[in-house]
């Protein structure tokens, strides 16, 4: 417990003093073949982070903590899954289990509020970094979920720390975000495919209304008055006025249009490859959440790692700010039932492999 409550102290004290340091976009992509994929991003300024994946099986018992400590909910998964981490292993921020059920954590600081900690209901109690865990290894729908949360107590484990919010996303495409406001859960149907951070998803789905003039392609020249005629220059013109900052609005204004007008392709590989393309234009410059002077050592990219789900193909894929290179777990190899847990860096060596073009 000592190593969580040091971990949350930095994570508090950071986004005291940074703001919005977390800038998370998650996107969803659905193939010609029905396959749906979804992907997103995980950034941290600070420090690098220490992420790894966890390979969680069929059985395996866990325990939620509380702010009292290791005395929350204990739950036995019915489904193995594979997740992301941060920090600490119960901490996956983005995972998919054997049923496809994916599910991905986003910061969402300032507009999301939890209840109070109860502590009779300590045994009832699951924190709020501990969700994608307990969502993984219980259930394969959405309505599931949403039939079980009124049975918990979902928490923080510091109150100094900003809340979070939820896409939860089944492999049939269908998706939800959910949001705790004045301590009620809320889900809503998410038919954009789209997430970053705060304000809540209804405020950025009317802010799209801002952008009702953006087309893909290029606008037609026009006359603005007699002799002086306006041309389009360069390519995109139709997209003239797309935000370009990362603030959480302009990024899911970003996603948003980035996601519509991408071309479908045949299969969910090739969907991922796509998915991964989209989300190099969120890749955050280490310096840019820094004053001059202030940038911390070994850390190449505000964005730690992007990941991407084939929910049909039970494929999850990885990169991280170190190696470029994308990486695979194929969930159609592992025995759930056999596996044991474990849990493994997403890299090895923090070194970016380069491949020697030898010339002929």
């Amino acid at each position: 417990m000592k190593r969580i409550i040091v971990f949350l102290a930095s994570v508090a004290a950071f986004l005291f003093f940074e703001g919005s340091s977390n800038a998370c976009t998650g996107i969803s992509l659905t193939a010609l073949d029905g396959s749906n994929v979804v992907a997103r991003t995980v950034e941290w300024a600070n420090t690098p982070m220490s992420c790894g994946y966890v390979i969680c099986p069929r059985g395996h018992v866990q325990q939620s903590y509380t702010p009292d400590g290791e005395n929350g909910l204990k739950y036995k998964a019915k489904f193995g899954y594979v997740g992301i981490y941060t920090e600490y292993e119960p901490f996956v921020v983005e995972g998919v289990n054997e049923a496809g059920l994916s599910a991905g954590l986003f910061f969402f600081p300032e507009y999301g509020e939890y209840a109070p900690y109860v502590k009779t209901n300590a045994d009832k109690t699951i924190s709020d970094m501990q969700f994608v865990s307990w969502v993984l290894s219980q259930f394969s729908s959405i309505d599931q979920v949403k039939a079980a949360i009124k049975e918990v107590d979902l928490v923080t484990l510091s109150s100094k720390i900003g809340a979070v919010h939820w896409r939860i996303a089944q492999p049939d495409g269908r998706m939800v975000v959910l949001e705790v406001v004045a301590g009620v859960p809320h889900f809503y149907e998410n038919d954009l495919g789209v997430l970053t951070n705060s304000p809540g998803f209804q405020w950025h789905m009317t802010n799209l209304d801002n952008y009702v003039n953006l087309v893909p392609g290029a606008v037609e020249d026009h006359q603005l008055v007699p002799g002086v005629e306006l041309r389009a220059i360069g390519g995109g013109s139709g997209m003239l006025g797309l935000p370009g900052d990362f603030t959480p609005p302009s990024r899911f204004v970003r996603a948003a249009f980035f996601k519509a007008t991408v071309p479908a392709w045949k299969t969910g590989f090739e969907m991922v490859i796509q998915a991964f393309h989209i989300l190099n234009n969120f890749d955050i410059p280490i310096g840019l959440q820094h004053k001059k002077g202030e940038v911390p050592a070994g850390l190449p990219s505000a964005t730690q790692f992007t990941a991407a789900t084939d929910q049909n193909a039970m494929r999850f894929y990885y990169r991280t700010a170190w190696n470029s290179n994308i990486r695979c777990i194929d969930l159609m190899t592992i025995d759930f039932t056999r596996v044991r847990f474990q849990s493994h860096p997403l890299d090895d060596v923090q070194e970016q492999p380069i491949e020697l073009v030898k010339v002929r």
